[in-house]
C-alpha cells in the first residue's frame, strides 16, 4: 500500500505489520492532515518531541493546535473521525456531549450573571506530533475545557493513551435547561458511590483519606503525575461483591479506548486484572458518600492512577483522570527502545 506523508513523499506499506485499529487511526491521521491548507498545518502538526506533547491542561484556555473553529465543515468532519478511531463507542459519544456541554455552561453562567471564560464549543484543539507513515513515533491530542484525550503510536502499536481526562461541569445539567438530566460521567459517580457505601466501618476506617474532598483531582496537568503512596482500603481487604464493583469501576476508565487494542501502559493493568485481580489496587476516598455532597476518590497500584473529583459548583462539576506514571505519553516504552528524544 503506498500513501503520502504531509510532505508529499510517498511510503510503502507492508499490510500485514502493525494492527488494523492503528492502521486505520493512521489513515484517519493522514486524511485529516491532508485537507489542511499550508497554514492550518503549521498550527497542527508538531515534531514528536517537541515539548508541546506533554504540555496538557483541562480548563478553557489558549492552546497550540488547530481548533473547530478554524475549520470548514469536511476538516470537522476528518478531525472528529480522527478522534473517534482511537476511542470507544461510549467514549466518543461523551467526548461530543462534553463539547456541546459548553453552550449548557454558558447559558446557566449568563442567567447568573457569572462572567467567566468564554464558553464555546468550537474551542477544541486537534494536534499532530509526528508522522503517521514514518517509522518514528507518532501521536495526536484533542484538547479543550473538560477534554484532553492523547494517543501514542510506535511500531505499529499504541504505546499510551494515558493521560485521559474527562470533566463535566455541570455533572447532572438543571430542570429547564435543554438535555435536562443529562449526566455524562454519572456512571463513574455511581458506581463508586455503591461501593463506598457498601463498605463497613472498619473498612470506611481504611478507605477514607480525608474528610473533605480535594478542590481538584491532585496530579493536576503534571506532565509526570506525582502522587502518594497507595492509600486506603485494598481489593484484597474487600468482600467478593465489592471487589466486583471495584472492578467496573476501573473498567469504566480502561474502556474508553477501542476495545480491538491495548497500549502498552494500561495494558499492564488488564493483566494484573486477570491475574491476581483487584487484590492490590487501592481505593481512597475523601468526602461525603451520598449523591449532592462533595466527593473525591482514587484508585491506585503501583504506576496505575485513576482520580476523580466533584466538589465544585455545590457538587456538580466533575473532574476526572487516568495516568500511567511511568507511561504517560508513551515515555517508558520509547525508553525501552532507547528512542527518547534519540539521546538515551
Amino acid at each position: 500500500m503506498t500513501t503520502h506523508d504531509y510532505n508529499g513523499h510517498t511510503h510503502d506499506h507492508d499490510d500485514n505489520g502493525g494492527s488494523l485499529a492503528v492502521k486505520e487511526m493512521a489513515a484517519a491521521c493522514v486524511k485529516f492532515v491532508d485537507s489542511l491548507s499550508v497554514d492550518q498545518k503549521s498550527k497542527t502538526l508538531f515534531h514528536f518531541n517537541d515539548g508541546e506533547r506533554v504540555f496538557w491542561y483541562y480548563p478553557p484556555m489558549n492552546r497550540h493546535g488547530l481548533p473547530l473553529r478554524d475549520m470548514d465543515e469536511n476538516q470537522r468532519s476528518l478531525a472528529y473521525a480522527l478522534m473517534s478511531s482511537g476511542l470507544s463507542e461510549a467514549a466518543n459519544t461523551r467526548a461530543h456531549q462534553i463539547i456541546d456541554h459548553e453552550l449548557i455552561l454558558e447559558s446557566i453562567e449568563k442567567s447568573e450573571g457569572i462572567v467567566s471564560f468564554v464558553r464555546d464549543p468550537d474551542l477544541y484543539y486537534w494536534t499532530v506530533f509526528g508522522d503517521p507513515m514514518g517509522s518514528d513515533p507518532w501521536g495526536w491530542r484533542v484538547e479543550g475545557h473538560h477534554i484532553s484525550i492523547h494517543m501514542h503510536i510506535y511500531r505499529g502499536e499504541v504505546i499510551s493513551t494515558t493521560p485521559f481526562f474527562f470533566g463535566s461541569n455541570p455533572a447532572i445539567v438543571p430542570a429547564g435547561l435543554p438535555h435536562a438530566g443529562r449526566n455524562i460521567l454519572g456512571s463513574r459517580e455511581d458506581l463508586a458511590l455503591e461501593l463506598a457505601s457498601s463498605l463497613d466501618s472498619s473498612q470506611r476506617s481504611i478507605a477514607v483519606i480525608a474528610e473533605d474532598a480535594p478542590f481538584d483531582i491532585l496530579t493536576y496537568n503534571s506532565s509526570k503525575a506525582l502522587i502518594p503512596k497507595e492509600e486506603g482500603i485494598r481489593g484484597g481487604q474487600m468482600s467478593g461483591s465489592q471487589k466486583e464493583m471495584l472492578t467496573s469501576l476501573i473498567t469504566e476508565y480502561t474502556s474508553q479506548v477501542r476495545s480491538d487494542f491495548e497500549d502498552k501502559g494500561v495494558g499492564k493493568v488488564f493483566t494484573q486484572l486477570r491475574g491476581d485481580g483487584v487484590e492490590n489496587f487501592h481505593f481512597a476516598w475523601s468526602g461525603g458518600m451520598d449523591h449532592g455532597q462533595k466527593h473525591y476518590y482514587r484508585i491506585h497500584s503501583g504506576d496505575f492512577v485513576i482520580e476523580y473529583d466533584n466538589r465544585q459548583n455545590d457538587a456538580n462539576h466533575i473532574h476526572s483522570v487516568l495516568r500511567d506514571v511511568e507511561n504517560d505519553f508513551g515515555i517508558d516504552v520509547l525508553r525501552e527502545h532507547l528512542l527518547l528524544f534519540h539521546v538515551i
